[in-house]
């Protein structure tokens, strides 16, 4: 086998993976087409970790000059005259966690070290002004376009972004500071920002209407990330080396790498996209694990979940969108749905695409981004103890690899019997979102919730390679009553065609003790 180059995990400069040479899984011609069309201001939003750091960097290293870091790449057969300009490079991802005057300053520190690369003095306090006076400067001495490339413009407001009040103030520092962007027209050659989400009310988007948003475009959906033609033809040889260490062949390894890390897609036509942190640690450490979703905690997404009543199930099972639903406000106070939020995030993704009336359909995107949401959601449905939760699905997993849905069950009602009550769970629907946490995290099984039938809609569905369980939930009644609606409805025959043994499974839960009382199998 050929040797392997390193993988640059954490890794967000791209002359130093050049110069280093680590893997660089070549995106290049995508800067040579947002570089040589007819806009001059573009906006890419994509999930934290996706590569929009070192696509910021690989657009500075590229305006700046620097054609030997691109040897060998798309765009050096691409590119006649490699112009140098002066770039200006924010990145705004220090500015997290900070109040208005922590903000200021950080502002002003960015602009000093901008300034200082090219010995420009200022002594302006206002950051907007400084960034208005080094663009003009810059233009005056180099008789050159300036160059500004902004990564993760939003970072700053993303912790305060359901905040009304701290929100309103840091938004209006922002809104000031790109508001040159602007202004400086005629003196920009290009401008690039990235970010996780669009503030409807950030000038740059209100003020700066020539904005191109090129994160659901066709041409630009494999801008960020790895997509499965780059894994297969780039990355060939690192799937046979990780095939090795896994104990898989080709065709395993790359059909697992599709099952966790795999399945987004950001625009309506656009390929399979792997996420590229989870992908290159997967890679690097021999094993597959949920990297991404480890490397950060969405605490956010659930408080937001809670205020909104938004059940797990609601976008777990999928949902549709209008193409304008993507660009509803994610702001404090004019927030109405989840789904920019949900999307933007990563937590969901484009599944299909309806072009006659313009609707996408939505859902979890993989295996990582399912048990690493389903995991974070169990304080809040089942009980703070991870542990316990963990054990028992363990234990409810050898069971029904057994076929033992009595096991199981034992298992369950043993486990809900240690746990403190909650508040408001005295409803049939608060039951099933526990069971359907509990039960995704088997993650051998697909699991359905309120599934359509002729006659009817199944509380859940569980599925294995060998076996289709149909279940009924009840609620201080008990089980023959939930397994008599299985027969009356006939729930069975919707799922005939599957060709596995079906197994009906009726459960009561009692309202006083929050647990099982009884269950039928059948």
């Amino acid at each position: 086998m050929a040797a392997l180059k390193l993988y640059p995990v954490g890794i967000q400069t791209f002359s130093e993976i050049i110069n280093r040479n680590l893997l660089y899984v070549d995106k290049t011609e995508y800067v040579y087409r947002m570089t040589h069309g007819g806009g001059k201001h573009f906006f890419l939003s994509r999930p934290r970790r996706f590569g929009k750091s070192l696509l910021t960097s690989t657009f500075q290293s590229y305006f700046e000059g620097k054609k030997e870091l691109f040897k060998g790449l798309a765009i050096e057969k691409l590119e006649k005259e490699w112009t140098e300009y002066p770039v200006l490079h924010f990145d705004m991802s220090g500015g997290k966690h900070l109040d208005i005057d922590a903000l200021r300053r950080y502002l002003l520190y960015i602009l000093k070290n901008n300034e200082e690369r090219f010995g420009v003095k200022s002594d302006h306090i206002d950051p907007n002004i400084r960034l208005n006076n080094l663009i003009d400067t810059l233009y005056r001495q180099t008789g050159k376009q300036v160059v500004v490339v902004i990564d993760e413009y939003d970072a700053p407001l993303l912790d305060v972004v359901h905040e009304t009040d701290k929100l309103k103030v840091l938004r209006e520092e922002m809104r000031n500071f790109y508001s040159p962007l602007k202004k400086c027209e005629p003196y920009l050659r290009f401008v690039f920002l990235t970010g996780i989400t669009k503030f409807s009310q950030l000038s740059i988007f209100s003020e700066l209407n020539n904005i191109t948003n090129v994160s659901m475009d066709d041409e630009y959906a494999g801008i960020c990330g790895i997509t499965k033609e780059e894994l297969l033809t780039q990355m060939s040889a690192d799937i046979d080396n990780l095939g090795e260490k896994l104990g898989k062949n080709r065709e395993e390894t790359i059909e697992a790498l599709r099952d966790y890390y795999d399945g987004y897609h950001f625009s309506a036509n656009s390929p399979d996209v792997f996420n590229p942190f989870s992908l290159l640690n997967a890679m690097t450490r021999g094993k597959l694990d949920y990297y991404w979703f480890t490397s950060g905690t969405p605490t956010y997404l659930i408080n937001m979940m809670k205020e909104y009543d938004t059940a797990y199930t609601d976008f777990a099972e999928g949902m549709e969108a209008d193409a304008s639903d993507f660009d509803a406000p994610t702001e404090a106070g004019t927030m109405t749905t989840l789904t920019p939020l949900l999307y933007q995030s990563g937590y969901i993704t484009i599944k299909g695409y309806d072009k006659e009336y313009d609707s996408y359909f939505l859902g979890i995107p993989n295996r990582e981004v399912r048990i690493g949401l389903t995991k974070a959601l169990i304080p809040y449905y089942v009980t703070p103890n991870t542990v316990a939760t963990n054990n028992t699905v363990r234990n409810m997993a050898r069971a029904l690899n057994k076929e033992d849905m009595e096991l199981a069950l034992q298992h369950l009602q043993t486990f809900l019997a240690t746990v403190p009550y909650c508040d408001n769970t005295d409803y049939e629907g608060h039951y099933q979102q526990m069971l359907f946490v509990i039960f995704t995290l088997l993650s051998a099984y697909m699991v359905d919730v309120e599934v359509r039938t002729p006659k009817g809609r199944v509380d859940m569905v569980l599925r294995s390679s060998t076996h289709l369980y149909i279940v009924e939930l009840k609620l201080n009644q008990d089980a023959s009553v939930a397994m008599k609606q299985i027969d009356l409805k006939e729930y069975p025959k919707r799922f005939a065609l599957t060709g596995l043994p079906i197994v009906k499974v009726g459960i009561n839960f009692d309202m006083a003790t929050h647990n099982i009382t009884d269950w039928k199998i059948e």
